[in-house]
């Protein structure tokens, strides 16, 4: 392996509770080289898309062969399968239960595999904790050079999440909707840059409207160019339509959550 010694986790364990550093005790015990980055332990409870957008957002920022561990795990201790899946160069641990969709989605490479081989996870399992006693020794081992095929056989029907897409209503119309909340309570939307970019081409000279709830939310440049409590949208970091209240929070003073629909006008 390239760089076999970065693991990052990501769970909704969040800090109060001994989860997340019990995890690292198990990984430093099979593999004391290793380092370890905490993405979030803050992802909402059970909430597997919500964990599934911030891997997306955060894995290609690590360099190639960095082990990826997700623990939102609704169905701990049923038949669900433990995964590791090969992709783009990275590695990622955790339930079969949709949590790695957009990674699916998106790669160019993808191998699957259901881990069996329970040599390599914990002695004793509880039936609540698959993050101390599965994924977190498998990614230990694996971070020590084992081959992914010894963990167990490739799969195909993994788990996928319906992912909810931006579409074109009509020609010079988008519709998406809020797929993520961060702390802030900027609204995050799955209308990606590219799909502006299209819409504008169809009329170089036009202005584009972005309307949500009835409210239009013009389009800024930066956070402080809005100068009012009034809300209004940009592209973000990683390139997707953004709605904000400048020092204020979007998703309180306007009642909206995930799943609201957001729609981009060509006029």
């Amino acid at each position: 392996m390239g760089n076999p010694f970065i693991i990052t986790l990501t769970t909704d364990f969040g800090s109060k509770d001994p989860f997340v550093g019990i995890m690292k005790g198990v990984m430093l015990n099979i593999n004391p080289l290793i380092t370890i980055i905490d993405i979030t332990h803050n992802i909402s409870p059970q909430n597997i898309l919500e964990a599934a957008i911030a891997v997306e957002a955060s894995f290609s920022y690590f360099p190639h062969k960095t082990i990826h561990v997700v623990v939102v795990d609704p169905g701990v201790g049923s038949d669900r399968r433990p995964l590791i899946v090969s992709a783009d160069y990275h590695y990622f641990i955790g339930p079969d239960n949709g949590v790695f969709s957009r990674i699916y989605k998106k790669s160019e490479s993808l191998d699957v595999f259901h881990a069996t081989a329970e040599h390599y996870f914990l002695p004793r399992r509880s039936a609540t904790f698959h993050g101390r006693d599965i994924f977190a020794p498998i990614a230990a081992w694996l971070a020590k050079g084992i081959h992914i095929e010894r963990f167990g056989d490739p799969i195909t029907d993994y788990v996928t999440l319906p992912l909810p897409a931006a579409v074109f209503l009509q020609e010079n119309t988008i519709e998406g909707e809020v797929v993520y909340i961060d702390r802030f309570g900027n609204l995050i939307t799955n209308i990606h840059d590219a799909m502006l970019n299209d819409l504008l081409s169809k009329k170089p000279s036009g202005n584009v409207t972005v309307t949500v709830r009835g409210n239009k939310a013009p389009v800024k440049a930066c956070y402080a160019a809005s100068t009012d409590k009034k809300i209004c949208s940009i592209i973000d970091s990683f390139n997707y339509l953004e709605l904000f209240v400048n020092g204020g929070n979007a998703a309180v003073e306007f009642g909206i959550s995930v799943g609201e629909k957001v729609r981009v006008s060509l006029v």
